[in-house]
């Protein structure tokens, strides 16, 4: 029967594996095979949808709400 070892390894600097096989002897031949990991594209998202998962999110949920803001903001430097 037919042997097999699962290691699970870096990549070193160069792209270099480097693994070690306790069970095998100097000059045995071996066959390696390297699956990579699965990379998930990132997902695209608008500035919109960025600007709403802030903490805090929005200040103003209308623009009559920035209007009046303003409007009292700017009364307070008059006094």
């Amino acid at each position: 029967m037919q042997s097999a070892l699962r290691i699970t390894t870096k990549v070193l600097p160069g792209n270099k594996i480097e693994i070690q096989v306790p069970e095998a002897e100097i000059g045995d031949r071996v066959d390696v095979f390297v699956i990579l990991p699965e990379k998930v594209a990132p997902k695209k998202r608008s500035a919109v949808d960025i600007l709403n998962e802030l903490p805090g999110r929005q200040l103003f949920k209308t623009t009559e709400e920035v209007d009046k803001y303003l409007k009292e903001e700017r009364e307070s430097w008059e006094r």
